[in-house]
């Protein structure tokens, strides 16, 4: 608790480690999160037109809305987790900078807006499977990069 109020890491090293081992885990659910969405949803855009709206030449019926739903829900809940657990560490390990909000800001919209995007691009119109495309790379590698950056500042003995 006192990390929270001082942002001081010298004093317990525990917590140093313990914060190394939640961010591996992120870095862990990264990494399978984009190979779950490449098999579900597809790695390609003719791959994820055929998954969310069929294929008449392939007789292959559009992903199920159930199956969508679900899809999203899971990955709006683990995103906001994500989310509340990078930012905070951020905050609290790097200095408060225009950049630093601007980082923040762009990992905040960028990850609630890639579950979103996919189910407008399913009930609304196939423009917003790129904007899904462009918003889950990014989440994905913000999240990485803030990841990786928080690496360096946790001060190993």
């Amino acid at each position: 608790m006192k990390f929270l109020v001082t942002k001081d890491l010298a004093h317990s090293q525990l917590l140093a480690y313990l914060i190394a081992a939640v961010l591996t885990a992120i870095l862990l659910y990264l990494g399978l999160d984009v190979v779950l969405h490449g098999y579900v949803i597809g790695f390609d855009m003719p791959a994820i037109h055929s998954t969310l709206f069929g294929n008449v030449e392939t007789f292959e019926e559009p992903i199920l809305i159930d199956s969508l739903l679900l899809q999203v829900h899971i990955d709006l809940f683990i995103t906001i987790f994500v989310l509340l657990i990078l930012s905070s560490v951020y905050i609290r390990l790097h200095d408060k900078t225009t950049t630093m909000k601007w980082v923040l800001h762009a990992l905040f919209v960028s990850g609630l807006l890639a579950p979103l995007s996919l189910l407008l691009a399913y009930f609304w119109s196939e423009v917003f499977v790129s904007v899904w495309v462009v918003t889950f790379i990014v989440w994905h590698l913000l999240a990485l990069i803030i990841t990786a950056s928080l690496f360096t500042r946790l001060n190993f003995r």
